[in-house]
């Protein structure tokens, strides 16, 4: 081949790569710019919220704290903290972390997104309660001030996320719950879930596992150093005292008790059984209650176990003179109250 023609091609060949590398927008170089001042900004909205945790809590930030929030390295902790001053989002006192207004606001608008895509997830998806602060996690740098409002609107404008954590309104203002930790509350009194809290995501795990959610009844029956023991509806609980101390309760007023629908889950009963419903469980959300309610599963209605299958799972029963198939873990969302019982009274 041609000398000419050789460095002909090897130009072209350049000219392209280095078309593919530094186009705008869609180039790799400003992608990868544009990528790295993605990650950047995330770390700087992590730490604030790391900040404005500490504060909530009554705790105090360090370079130490928030490299162990954030997983990374001291020396990177440093640099954020530098950052976040220079953007005079904290100030740095005696050592201590402090947000400034600024500061404080920019945190709570990222803690605003998160929750609100949390019930978003909750209430408009199939994904998993374990998923739903991961995604959280991603979307809430995401979404601008303006959508995020939007999506408010969307969903109702709730004051509480599916944990039961407070929502921010857009300037900021929010109410804690009123709940204290399940491990503080006296045997036998009545109380009703307000908030599970989500983080350590071990521990969360434990009590998703449970079928814990807030707006459910709790009666304590015992307690150790070892263990809580604690009734809801007719399912008894254990767990250890440091995991029951990730639910926060509030006691029930006398008018509250009385309006508690005694029931068993709709799985305990068997083919030819039937049973009223007296409840669907708080943990029945979304799209999943949406469609139980569509198929005319309300309190008042009365439910006819038919059969079984083979395998046990799932089960057929007669609603409103149609069948329909549940699985195990959705009768067991259902509380119901069976017709022998009701003839019992």
């Amino acid at each position: 081949m041609p000398e000419p023609l050789i460095a002909i091609l090897i130009a072209a060949t350049l000219t392209l790569i280095a078309w593919l590398l530094f186009r705008p927008k869609n180039g790799l170089v400003p992608r990868w710019r544009k990528a790295r001042q993605i990650t950047d900004r995330v770390l700087l909205e992590d730490a604030l919220k790391h900040i404005q945790r500490c504060e909530r809590h009554g705790d105090k930030p360090s370079l130490q704290s928030i490299a162990g929030a954030l997983d990374i390295s001291v020396n990177q902790a440093a640099k954020i903290a530098e950052e976040l001053q220079s953007l005079e989002l904290i100030i740095i006192e005696n050592g201590e972390f402090l947000l400034t207004p600024a500061g404080r606001d920019y945190a709570l608008r990222i803690i605003r997104a998160h929750r609100l895509w949390e019930e978003y997830l909750a209430e408009q998806t199939g994904f998993d309660e374990l998923e739903w602060h991961d995604q959280a996690e991603k979307y809430e740098h995401l979404l601008s001030p303006e959508e995020a409002k939007d999506l408010a609107q969307q969903l109702g404008n709730p004051a509480y996320d599916p944990h039961g954590d407070p929502i921010p309104s857009p300037t900021g203002e929010f109410k804690h719950h009123p709940g204290k930790p399940l491990t503080s509350m006296d045997l036998e009194t009545p109380l009703r879930i307000v908030h599970i809290e989500d983080e350590p995501e071990e521990i969360y795990a434990q009590l998703v596992a449970e079928g814990l959610s807030p707006g459910m009844f709790v009666r304590i029956t015992e307690k150790t150093p070892q263990r809580l023991l604690f009734w809801i509806g007719d399912e008894e609980h254990v767990l250890a005292p440091i995991v029951a101390a990730n639910i926060s309760v509030v006691p029930l007023p006398e008018e509250k008790i009385e309006q508690i629908q005694p029931g068993t889950p709709l799985n305990t009963l068997n083919p030819g059984e039937k049973g009223r419903v007296v409840a669907l469980s708080p943990r029945l959300r979304g799209a999943n209650r949406r469609r139980m309610m569509d198929l005319g599963i309300l309190p008042g209605t009365m439910i006819d176990v038919e059969m079984t299958s083979p395998s046990g799972d799932p089960t057929a029963y007669k609603v409103r003179g149609a069948l329909i198939a549940l699985r195990k873990e959705q009768a067991k969302l259902i509380q119901v109250e069976s017709e022998v019982e009701e003839h019992d009274q």
